[in-house]
């Protein structure tokens, strides 16, 4: 099998990228250096669906130097890169993935990296384990057992749990603390507003932010909306998020009530419709959406494109829609990853640690190699030396608890 790119040639403004991520990813590095001495994945295939990106390659790199023969290929169309690919593709990793191929094209790449017949994956939003579980369960047929990297995909895994259709086991990365408070948070937080800002050259200052849902990537989107100036609008469908939102010191309204005052609208739930037919007519001439969860469903675009009477490229990376009556709407990226397809993603040092957690959990499924199907929590040890290893590199020291104090807190008596 052979990597299938856009351009090889591209590889030197790829490999610049890399060079330029990995000298901000030192818990990676660390890993990495191990993994390089140790080869706690030999001999072992891997598939990998990611944002196929610096950090992203940074990340297959890793595992590569701990043994594994790693397939990488995309999580969605827009967020490859290409210059990305061709030089993972000329470091050694097997890439299939190239930007803006056809939903097909997209599917066939997962199936034929999954010809590895990996023993181990690393998906992001379920879309390998849909394929190894539906459409060709033979090519599961070495598998150890895998790391989900999203909320959307972690969703997907408990259903299928749930249903007792989850044939192998998976450890919930994104369930971790070093990914959902700080990656989901802040990293979401800041590349979700990059990508928004860069693609539209617009100010936020005063203006009205409605952010569609008040997770951990919602309280981070909703954060850096405050803090660029904005009068930030909350819509949730459960009462305690919603609660915390006001208690935040943020406006919670159903979004029928906040689509005629919002500018700017982000959806970060990981349903679907959350801004729809019910809306487009509610909303202000010139409103934009975007989207942060994991797929193209939370703005119904297509229902959008079908009520409007005109639609045309506004800018790159921007489609307008002109509703009857003559009001126009504006879309971000087709309507996915907005901070993917219109930015370079979530900040180095955030990824550093979703990374090294990804890496971490890829070893443990390596060394407990006959753990039964289901959903798994990341173990505490994995998320502290995470941590540790995070502090350090910031130089940054922290008290140790003495045996008393140990005593103390597993007893009960004053």
């Amino acid at each position: 099998m052979q990597s299938i790119l856009k351009n090889p040639a591209l590889a030197p403004e790829g490999e610049k990228k890399i060079r330029w991520a990995q000298r901000h990813m030192p818990v990676l590095s660390l890993i990495r250096e191990r993994f390089s001495r140790e080869k706690p994945l030999r001999g072992l295939s891997m598939a990998v669906s990611v944002h196929l990106e610096a950090k992203t390659a940074c990340l297959c790199q890793t595992l590569a130097a701990g043994g594994a023969e790693v397939w990488a290929m995309g999580s969605n169309p827009l967020s490859t890169q290409d210059d990305v690919c061709a030089a993972l593709a000329a470091s050694g990793v097997g890439v299939l993935a190239t930007h803006g191929c056809t939903a097909e094209a997209y599917h066939d790449y997962l199936v034929q990296g999954l010809q590895c017949r990996p023993h181990l994956l690393i998906d992001d939003g379920g879309d390998m384990v849909h394929i190894l579980h539906e459409e060709k369960p033979d090519f599961a047929g070495r598998l150890l057992g895998g790391c989900e990297e999203t909320t959307t995909g972690v969703m997907r895994l408990r259903a299928r749990q749930r249903a007792g259709r989850l044939d192998f086991p998976m450890l919930l990365v994104n369930d971790a603390d070093c990914k959902h408070l700080f990656d989901n948070r802040y990293g979401t937080g800041q590349s979700v507003w990059d990508g928004i800002l860069r693609t539209t050259n617009l100010t936020v200052a005063g203006a009205t932010v409605v952010v569609a849902g008040y997770g951990w990537c919602g309280k981070g989107v909703a954060m850096r909306a405050k803090g660029l100036g904005a009068r930030v609008i909350v819509t949730e469908v459960d009462p305690v998020k919603a609660i915390e939102a006001v208690m935040d010191g943020f406006s919670v309204l159903p979004m029928a009530q906040a689509a005629p005052q919002g500018d700017f609208f982000i959806t970060v739930t990981g349903c679907c419709g959350v801004v729809d037919a019910r809306h487009f007519s509610l909303l202000k001439d010139g409103a934009i959406l975007a989207n942060a969860g994991h797929f193209d469903v939370e703005v119904d675009v297509r229902a959008l494109a079908e009520a409007s009477v005109q639609r045309f490229a506004a800018r790159n990376n921007i489609e307008g829609f002109v509703l009857p009556g003559g009001k126009t709407v504006y879309v971000l990226a087709e309507g996915r990853l907005v901070n993917l397809a219109a930015g370079d993603g979530h900040p180095v040092e955030i990824m550093d640690m979703s990374f090294a957690l990804q890496a971490l959990c890829a070893e443990h499924l390596a060394r407990h190699n006959r753990m039964a199907p289901g959903v798994y929590a990341v173990p505490r040890a994995v998320d502290e030396a995470v941590a540790r290893a995070k502090l350090e590199t910031l130089g940054v020291r922290i008290d140790a608890l003495t045996g008393a104090q140990e005593a103390y807190l597993r007893g009960w008596e004053g």
